[in-house]
């Protein structure tokens, strides 16, 4: 196939993903001039490979929206704009094609920040498209007014701490610029999060600029030889172990040659869970929130030389900042983003490393044989599975519904898993066990409730398959999205975990001695809710009850909920959490 059939077959983002060499990217856009602003922009999205776009409209944005509705692009009306960037983001990380996000004016737009921020922090890459007031209305009071009248100091219009890139069309010429900062965005490693503001009158008009032709080249960010040969002579100091995190998911297969291949213990931050096999005799457990302590046994009792950082910031809910994950002689620190290394261990000796971080691993695999091994100290301390029997009486243990849905979910079907924010996050990272990466999801970062509940239509849909969510009864209450899934047709299944209280709140301030604070709430039926709203599901009451409802669960052809009753007493691991916050004090 020739250079020109390839143009025609494949559009500009899956180009790049086929090469790093320069393709040409056309714009393709009919140069005429009854062309809209919004049909334009619409077509520049195609061109750059999106397939989605989710949100709540409006009369500000109603021409857009019904350029997109004409589109290739799928759209998604949802009932929150929090919950559709939630969706986004996680429809990217299924897909690896940008999503858009869209709403009206004034509180459409404060409603998706919550999930705009949390895309920042992910690394997704997401275009927002909202309206703005027109120019010769603002600062007159219009209904809500959207401008620097109204927003000034926010970083809703500008480029910075949440938009990689923003701004506010005034006029059509401005199109072609605003496509090839879209387009160099997303040829760019690791995420993006664009805003693009369009006043109705700009969505309406006509585009008196044609749209050029665009040349643009994807190159991965590769450490140059000087920081490999350094990195081989400390790693060949001595043992040394591997911390894989989320931005090391793409590479694997490399990262798993150089464990096998170094003897080195191998272990992950929650976000990392399943890039590298959990049931491996090398894996010494997840760090962090939820984690597990065999990885402190291990730095205690076979503390390695160095530790390799492998796409993990190392923040507060993957290290605590513990002083015992500190190796004697520091860390080597690889990531995409240049800021990183170094950040969260400012005191620890680190060889910090600018790289992608699959070229890395492949530039290391080429110096260490087959045979070559530093670290043999075996075995390792692993947080190995306990076989838990279920109880004839009483509510549901969530550590037994945990081991239920590692049998039934995880080891029996390819579906997503997403955990939420709270206890159920640290029951999931703590209990669940991955041996591929891909296969849970959690946010760590920003950490929003509601991420995990309507986030999992994003990936279901993404990925044309069931996603599970694991959360809590007061985050289903927030932001689940139940009718958007009926309506679309969207495997999704929601496991609530239904104590009637914010537990993790609970239990933590009961924890750090404040009592008596008021944090239940009324119970509420669960399955009466989703049977309203055109779904189905399951309520759980017995411990015999739990493997079936998850089987049934699997088994539906509408998006289903279960709803557990679960006993509020059960610690969840969330000591740690606690720890950082009172030493924090």
């Amino acid at each position: 196939m020739n250079l020109k059939s390839i143009t025609k077959t494949l559009n500009p983002l899956e180009q790049l993903q086929k090469s790093t060499a320069i393709q040409p990217n056309l714009l393709s856009l009919d140069q005429t001039s009854d062309l809209t602003v919004a049909a334009a922009l619409v077509k520049t999205l195609e061109d750059l490979g999106v397939r989605y776009a989710f949100g709540l409209f409006g009369g500000g944005i109603t021409p857009l929206v019904a350029s997109l509705e004409q589109s290739s692009i799928q759209v998604l009306q949802f009932r929150h704009e929090a919950g559709a960037a939630f969706a986004a983001i996680e429809s990217y990380f299924a897909s690896g094609h940008p999503v858009v996000v869209f709403s009206t004016t004034g509180p459409g737009i404060t409603n998706a920040l919550t999930g705009l921020f949390a895309a920042r922090w992910e690394g997704a890459k997401i275009i927002f498209l909202s309206p703005c007031t027109s120019a010769t209305q603002r600062g007159r009071w219009a209904f809500q007014e959207t401008s620097l009248y109204t927003m000034s100091n926010t970083g809703i219009f500008t480029s910075g701490t949440l938009f990689h890139y923003a701004t506010t069309v005034e006029c059509s010429s401005e199109l072609p610029k605003i496509a090839r900062k879209l387009l160099a965005g997303m040829g760019k490693p690791g995420g993006f999060v664009a805003h693009i503001s369009i006043p109705r009158a700009i969505q309406t008009s006509s585009l008196m600029t044609p749209l050029p032709r665009v040349n643009f080249s994807q190159s991965s960010v590769t450490a140059g030889e000087d920081a490999i040969c350094k990195s081989l002579q400390l790693l060949c100091e001595g043992p040394f172990a591997i911390w894989v995190g989320f931005g090391a998911r793409g590479a694997a297969a490399e990262i798993r040659q150089l464990a096998e291949r170094t003897k080195a213990a191998v272990m992950s931050s929650s976000r990392g869970k399943g890039i590298f096999p959990e049931d491996h005799p090398q894996f010494v457990g997840v760090t962090g929130f939820g984690g597990h302590s065999s990885v402190v046994k291990y730095m205690q009792e076979h503390r390695p030389l160095r530790v390799l950082v492998l796409g993990t910031r190392l923040g507060e809910f993957t290290s605590f900042w513990s002083p015992i994950m500190v190796p004697s002689r520091g860390f080597i620190h690889v990531d995409i983003d240049p800021e990183v290394p170094g950040t969260a261990y400012p005191a620890a000796e680190t060889f910090a490393v600018h790289s992608d971080i699959g070229a890395y691993v492949k530039a290391l695999l080429k110096y260490f044989p087959q045979t070559y091994s530093l670290s043999p100290i075996l075995p390792l301390p692993r947080g190995d599975r306990q076989l838990i029997k279920p109880y004839g009486e009483g509510l549901v243990r969530p550590e037994l519904l945990m081991d239920a849905i590692q049998r039934v979910i995880v080891e029996k079907s390819d579906a997503v898993v997403m955990t939420e924010a709270g206890n159920s996050f640290a029951w999931g990272t703590h209990t669940l066990r991955f041996t591929t990466p891909g296969r849970y999801r959690v946010s760590t970062g920003f950490g929003s409730m509601g991420h995990a509940g309507t986030g999992i239509l994003g990936a279901a849909l993404a990925r044309n398959r069931k996603a599970i969510a694991i959360l809590g009864d007061g985050a289903m209450l927030m932001n689940s999205e139940i009718t958007t899934a009926v309506k679309h047709k969207i495997p999704a299944v929601w496991i609530v975990l239904n104590d009637a209280r914010y537990n993790m709140c609970d239990q933590g301030m009961n924890m750090e001695g404040f009592h008596g604070v008021d944090a239940e709430m009324s119970t509420a039926d669960f399955v009466m809710i989703a049977r309203g709203m055109g779904a189905d599901g399951i309520r759980v009451d017995s411990e015999f009850d739990v493997e079936a409802a998850l089987e049934t669960a699997l088994a539906s052809t509408v998006p289903f909920v279960v709803d557990v009753a679960i006993d509020p007493t059960r610690p969840a691991p969330i000591g740690t959490r606690i720890n950082s916050l009172v030493s924090s004090q």
